[in-house]
């Protein structure tokens, strides 16, 4: 395989409300910084991931290519997912071997809508929207059915809040843990906060990665692996594909020292530490997580760039970073990155 590594990343300080900025508004700092960090103007490859629902409009990705400009034409390409399966896109096609740069991006606004029926859509619309569950329904069943430690779900929210309250992009959410719940067993702080924003992530192949970053975070593993859309096919309590993808990516190979990953409930936090089989010593999200700030569509891109981001400063030598997508943890992307 070709080696890829992850050169330049960058994000938007998420707000937990809108601010009147357009997609392309909020696309376009970010994607000016990481041309900035890598002295590049224009890409082998570009892609973006989004979803049509949150924005309420057909096709919205493309008029987010305003960011980009119009001209000179681009090969671009666009996944309705969140970016960090743009990420995986735009790899691949790097491992053709004609392109050597890739520039990736995933952007949203969850303010502007009721998230909790929106992500409802993504739901078999025969079997299991009729039954009246949604977003926060299926991840109540979940939580049930792992009947996690009260206080120890607590403490990861306590956890997430400190390290977002520490980074300067996450959302500023108070130390103390409200005990109203949402769905039961579900608390309110148990569930991602409403986010807007917007992240941009560079890969380069080959030679040019060393000459664009000092320290560049090479994907040594990447793959994803879904399970059965229905429910009651699966065990809730565990995430077969999120272990299957880390197998296939290797994370297993090597010490972890720090893993982001994308639960967004706080219970997802302990089913995703045991399906990688992360040591005790791990670091999970210093960034403060989801938990902290869940810009929808980029979330788990950013997932991948803060894991990047650990390699760049020299904080860890070897991360994960993780990405989910469907009810209950139904699809997972796992990245093994290595200085």
């Amino acid at each position: 395989m070709r080696d890829v590594a992850i050169v330049a990343f960058a994000q938007t300080r998420h707000t937990g409300h809108d601010t009147g900025l357009s997609e392309t508004e909020l696309i376009l700092p970010v994607i000016n910084e990481v041309k900035e960090r890598t002295g590049l103007r224009r890409f082998g490859f570009t892609c973006s991931g989004s979803c049509d629902y949150l924005a309420g409009a057909p096709f919205s990705f493309v008029a987010a290519l305003d960011a980009l400009g119009a001209w000179p034409p681009i090969s671009e390409s666009h996944v309705e997912m969140d970016g960090a399966w743009a990420l995986y896109e735009a790899w691949v096609r790097l491992q053709h071997g004609d392109v050597d740069s890739a520039l990736v991006y995933g952007f949203g606004k969850s303010s502007l809508g009721d998230l909790r029926t929106i992500m409802t859509l993504q739901l078999d619309p025969y079997y299991l929207e009729p039954l009246g569950l949604d977003q926060l329904s299926v991840a109540a069943l979940q939580a049930a059915a792992l009947g996690a430690d009260r206080a120890e779900l607590d403490e990861i929210v306590r956890r997430s809040r400190a390290d977002g309250r520490a980074n300067p992009y996450a959302l500023d959410l108070p130390a103390e843990i409200p005990d109203g719940f949402a769905v039961e067993p579900l608390k309110t702080c148990d569930i991602a906060p409403i986010t807007d924003g917007a992240a941009a992530v560079v890969l380069a192949a080959g030679d040019l990665a060393a000459r664009l970053c000092e320290r560049p975070a090479h994907i040594r593993g990447i793959a994803h692996r879904t399970e059965p859309h229905y429910l009651g096919m699966r065990d809730l309590a565990r995430s077969a594909s999120a272990a299957e993808a880390a197998r296939a990516a290797g994370a297993g190979k090597g010490p972890i020292e720090v893993a982001e990953l994308h639960a967004q409930f706080a219970h997802e936090e302990l089913i995703l530490r045991r399906a990688l089989e992360l040591p005790g010593d791990t670091v999970v999200n210093p960034s403060g997580g989801p938990l902290a700030a869940n810009p929808v569509m980029a979330t788990g891109l950013i997932r991948l760039g803060e894991a990047a981001r650990r390699i760049h400063d020299g904080t860890a030598s070897r991360a994960v970073g993780h990405a989910a997508s469907g009810p209950c943890l139904q699809h997972n992307l796992v990245t093994v990155l290595e200085a």
